[in-house]
């Protein structure tokens, strides 16, 4: 792959790091975090909902994790691309030990019966996050090396599903639906992109598709929350009351929300209203149009990924190409699942608003993945001989 990107670099001009960073792709990545910090703030100001004292603490939190995600963020888009692309085996290896480290008595913390953190000096730490970047890194540089071989059933679908099955397969196990679900079809989709036979496609989807069925009918509270998506109201106050919950604050928003600061849902009712249901709080508060609006900013970011990946891939280089367009695809389906979750068209399903939601793994894995992003749209510009083109 890299003796590709040479033979372009001679006939096109050569590529490096010149500095340039998307201007709307910075611009909407701010506009989201100031949004979500702005959210996330409200949401989580009520320490006690009997007295309504008020509560700093968590919001001082989301700013402490936001300044270390900026840190890493400024640290990875200066990483080569080349170097990043050498080392994808190691990381990715690198973030399955860190999954199957969970499981070991004395490494992996358990709450509310998943298994899913490490505490490390008071802060914990979920290594699934990081596994799903770990996990792109992987697979841009597999599908960029087996791009004129991805016909074969193969080197398109088997290889590929085997690692998505060991990964899967740690997820599940913590248990973790949402996250294995987001991952596959985030796979999925940079393979059906890089080119992968549409047969070969359509039935490897199919077979996910009827996996992630049969596991989720294995699961009695998984049958209760998609029964619950059905008729929330049938049940109001048990396998329905998040769904109603974030229903009641949308519906209560209306077109232009009740107004800033202004909720009652994230007071009493609402659990998790900072991170899973940050949604539902907008809605609220700021109505139909701050969730159109959060929309149109994901759009953007998806939109600038898809543009970064198609300047790359013009100049050859596939690993930056198609990691750009996993990343966008990634954080982009991950806020829609959220939105999706809060708005009643998902089952209820703990998933954060990347970028947005309280949660330090949440937003460092998120900045790391805007990062490389930047980094791609960096080291991926044409420069032609006595002169910036």
């Amino acid at each position: 792959m890299l003796s590709n990107m040479q033979e372009t670099q001679a006939q096109k001009g050569v590529v490096e790091d010149n500095g340039e960073i998307d201007v709307w792709l910075l611009l909407s990545v701010v506009a989201v975090v100031c949004l979500g910090s702005v959210m996330v703030f409200s949401a989580t100001i009520a320490a006690d909902s009997r007295t309504l004292a008020f509560d700093t603490s968590r919001i001082t939190k989301h700013l402490i994790h936001i300044g270390l995600g900026v840190g890493v963020l400024l640290i990875v888009m200066r990483i080569p691309l080349d170097w990043l692309q050498i080392s994808s085996k190691a990381i990715l290896l690198s973030g399955i030990v860190m999954l199957a480290l969970l499981f070991v008595p004395g490494f992996g913390v358990e709450v509310n019966g998943s298994l899913r953190w490490y505490s490390i000096a008071g802060f914990r730490m979920q290594p699934s996050e990081l596994m799903k970047i770990a996990a792109l890194i992987y697979f841009a540089d597999y599908l960029a090396r087996k791009k004129e071989d991805l016909h074969l059933f193969k080197v398109g679908i088997i290889n590929v599903g085997l690692v998505v099955g060991v990964i899967g397969l740690l997820l599940l196990l913590q248990p973790d639906f949402g996250t294995t679900v987001v991952l596959v079809t985030t796979v999925a989709a940079m393979m059906f992109l890089a080119g992968v036979r549409f047969w070969h496609f359509l039935v490897s989807i199919s077979v996910a598709a009827a996996l992630m069925t049969v596991l989720m009918w294995m699961e009695p509270y998984r049958v209760a929350r998609l029964m619950s998506y059905r008729d929330p109201w049938a049940d109001p106050f048990g396998s329905g009351f998040q769904l109603v919950q974030a229903l009641i604050a949308i519906g209560r928003g209306e077109w232009f929300g009740i107004g800033l600061g202004s909720s009652i849902q994230k007071l009493f009712y609402l659990p998790h209203a900072g991170n899973d249901f940050l949604i539902a709080v907008i809605g609220e508060e700021l109505g139909a149009f701050g969730i159109f609006g959060v929309l149109i900013l994901f759009g953007i970011i998806l939109w600038r990924s898809f543009v970064i990946a198609s300047r790359a891939l013009d100049l050859g280089y596939r690993f930056a190409g198609f990691l750009a367009q996993g990343i966008g695809m990634l954080v982009c389906l991950q806020a829609s699942v959220h939105i999706a979750v809060n708005t009643g068209l998902l089952p209820t399903k703990g998933l954060t608003l990347p970028l947005m939601s309280y949660g330090g793994s949440s937003m460092l894995s998120s900045m790391i993945a805007i990062g490389l992003l930047i980094a791609v749209d960096r080291q991926c510009r044409p420069v032609r001989r006595g002169g910036r083109q």
